[in-house]
């Protein structure tokens, strides 16, 4: 596949054929053969009982996007797409959210962009600040970025973006979007995040996900 060199601006993953991905039907974009493998191996739909979720509210739909980010295939196209759009409408010189959630995205995309000869620093918000040597509440090259993207693979409530974006800001980095893999288009989380004046850019809404018409 021919890429623009790291001078030129990247193409969208709307517009990406992949003839990289052997297995992957040509014509096929990086999101079309990411969302069959969310799909496969991460959606759950289930009537009753509904699935009870890390935030305490239950729901019918879940997604453990970390069984496709495992896998190698599903961690390279994710990281691919959500390269193009901290790059192309960002322009981010700093990615990372909240350990562990964010953890696949945040090494992946690093990864995806070094491969184009752009650098974006990978930062890794700590849960609790470590109680031992430099008590870093942020792990990476903190001083190496100015304009940071929040990653994160599910928003529901948004708490875990939220978390990550005000140690961000605490750090004195400059917050400028959140790129989700999945918006649960459930309990607020885009809007909760939006108001916080960081703009959320979903790869895919929960209603683009539908098992027998639910």
């Amino acid at each position: 596949m021919t890429r623009e060199g790291s001078q030129g601006a990247l193409r969208s993953h709307h517009d990406i054929i992949l003839e990289d991905y052997m297995d992957i039907p040509i014509g096929e974009t990086h999101r079309d053969a990411l969302k069959k493998m969310i799909v496969e191996h991460s959606f759950q739909y289930r009537d009753d009982p509904p699935f009870t979720l890390a935030c305490g509210e239950q729901s019918h739909y879940y997604f453990n996007c970390k069984a496709t980010l495992l896998i190698p295939e599903g961690f390279a196209l994710a990281a691919d797409v959500c390269r193009d759009i901290v790059l192309n409408e960002f322009g981010a010189d700093g990615i990372g959210g909240l350990t562990l959630g964010a953890d696949p995205l945040t090494y992946g995309i690093a990864h995806s962009a070094w491969k184009l000869g752009r650098i974006v620093h990978p930062l890794i918000v700590r849960k609790e600040p470590k109680d031992h040597g430099t008590q870093l509440p942020i792990e990476g090259h903190v001083s190496e970025v100015s304009r940071i993207v929040a990653v994160d693979d599910v928003i529901t409530t948004g708490g875990s973006t939220i978390k990550a974006i005000n140690a961000f800001r605490d750090a004195g980095l400059k917050v400028i979007g959140a790129v989700v893999l999945i918006d649960r288009e459930e309990m607020n989380g885009k809007e909760n995040i939006e108001e916080l004046g960081v703009p959320v850019r979903a790869v895919f809404r929960r209603s683009e996900f539908r098992i027998n018409g639910a």
